[in-house]
């Protein structure tokens, strides 16, 4: 017997409006708890995803701190500093780094391999598209851009998978024996600019800090296997150069382009080497690279 119907029948509730007004309240909250039922169409599910979101929620707000690689002070230890870190890096804050911190190998990892990094790409070469557009052409054969090659033309991202995205210092030697087998393939969003670019009468110089006498036949077997035709010159590291630093070396090759009448109108690179220092253009674009540093 239901506690109102007793309640009823003994004189405590003591008229029928009560008692209806009790009956309809129990009807009510049952047609409630009937509707959300419907709703829910798999108890277990929604529990799981409750418990899912409260867990994220508590990692990604929960501060657990280590000696970090820089200077040995503490850091934070959350997806929160994995995030922090790479735009930290990307943004050129954070220089000198030889290894990706342990707690973000996953994070790089997933943003290389999740549609992230090709999806930031994308959106970057659009804006390039869009100043290409915007660039009025001499007819003396002059106007020229410069790209890199390592993972702003040609990706290592199946090297890089083997050294866990970052996580492992740089091996010349094993380098040398990717870069020498030439099976890097194209960044696709990079191959439609320089096509473009071709298209429309630039000069492309393509400048890299690999060593010239190493690899100049493997690299422009790779290029011409990707589709970069029509690169004005491919220029390496010579004997002359080596030991110097990214931002020295590239200065010098772009100083002597302008001394040869070239109008530097575009420089497109994933290191921030490959855009600073003097003759840098007009304009210079940054595409990510969370997975080495070059000085």
């Amino acid at each position: 017997m239901f506690p109102f119907v007793w309640l009823y029948k003994h004189g405590i509730c003591s008229c029928q409006r009560n008692h209806s007004l009790l009956i309809h309240a129990k009807f009510r909250s049952l047609l409630i708890l009937k509707h959300r039922a419907r709703e829910m169409k798999n108890q277990r599910e929604t529990l799981m995803c409750s418990l899912l979101f409260v867990v994220l929620t508590m990692v990604m707000n929960t501060k657990v701190y280590a000696h970090s690689q820089y200077g040995g002070r503490l850091v934070e230890l959350s997806l929160s500093y994995c995030l922090s870190w790479r735009l930290a890096e990307e943004t050129g804050n954070i220089q000198g780094w030889r290894t990706v911190p342990i707690q973000c190998l996953l994070d790089v990892e997933v943003y290389m391999l999740g549609g992230q990094y090709a999806s930031d790409l994308n959106l970057i070469v659009d804006q390039i598209s869009s100043y290409v557009d915007e660039i009025i052409m001499s007819d003396d054969g002059l106007d020229a851009w410069i790209l890199d090659v390592d993972d702003t033309c040609l990706s290592n991202i199946f090297y890089y998978k083997g050294k866990r995205f970052g996580g492992d210092p740089y091996d010349p030697q094993a380098f040398k024996e990717w870069a020498s087998r030439g099976i890097c393939r194209a960044i696709p969003p990079i191959l439609r600019l320089f096509q473009k670019l071709i298209d429309r009468g630039f000069k492309v110089f393509l400048i890299s800090g690999r060593d010239e006498t190493t690899f100049e036949q493997p690299t422009l077997h790779n290029l011409h296997f990707q589709g970069f035709f029509g690169f004005e010159r491919l220029i390496l590291r010579s004997e002359a150069y080596k030991g110097q630093s990214g931002i020295v070396y590239k200065s010098e090759m772009r100083r002597k382009l302008v001394e040869e009448g070239y109008r530097i109108w575009g420089n497109v690179g994933d290191q921030w080497s490959d855009l600073r220092g003097q003759f840098v253009g007009n304009r210079t674009f940054k595409l990510p690279n969370p997975m080495y540093f070059v000085p």
